[in-house]
C-alpha cells in the first residue's frame, strides 16, 4: 500500500517519538523509507541556530539512519535547504511518496499556531496522505 514513506525529521521530541510508528509502517508494508532534514536558511535579521549548522544536521541524519538500521531498515537520507513545508511537499513529489509521516508539536491548537504550523501547511500542500503522530 505504501511503497515509499517520507519521514521529515528535526531535533524535536515529537519527531523522535514518530520514529517508532514509521519503523512499524515501513516493516509492515515493506516500504522504501526516505528520511528528510530541511534546513531553513536564516534571513538577514535572524541568527543561525544549531539546527542550521552542517554538523548538527549531519548528526541528526546519522542518528536517524542508525536507529532505523538497527531495526533492519536501510533508509535513504536527504538534506535540503528551504522553507520546511514547501520543501517537504516538493521532496514528497520528487520521491513519489505514498505517505508522509510527521510528528506534531501541537502548535495548531491556537489560532497563531495554526497559521504558522509546518504540519498544517504540509497537510494543505501535500501530494499524498499525511499521517500526523501526536
Amino acid at each position: 500500500m505504501f511503497k515509499t514513506v517520507l519521514f521529515p525529521v528535526d531535533q524535536s521530541r515529537e519527531s523522535r517519538q514518530a520514529a517508532e510508528t514509521v519503523a512499524n509502517l515501513v516493516q509492515i508494508h515493506q516500504s522504501r523509507l526516505v528520511i528528510l532534514s530541511v534546513v531553513e536558511s536564516p534571513t538577514e535579521t535572524e541568527t543561525s541556530d544549531t539546527m542550521a549548522s552542517p554538523e548538527a544536521v549531519a548528526e541528526l541524519l546519522q542518528n536517524a539512519k542508525t536507529l532505523f538500521s538497527q531495526q533492519g531498515i536501510e533508509p535513504e537520507i536527504l538534506e535540503r535547504e528551504g522553507k520546511p513545508a514547501f520543501t517537504i511537499c516538493d521532496v514528497a513529489d520528487e520521491v513519489e511518496a505514498d505517505l508522509i509521516v510527521m510528528g506534531c508539536r501541537g502548535l495548531g491548537l491556537t489560532t497563531e499556531g495554526a497559521i504558522e504550523s509546518v504540519t498544517n501547511r504540509v497537510i494543505s500542500l501535500s501530494p499524498c496522505p499525511v499521517l500526523i503522530i501526536p
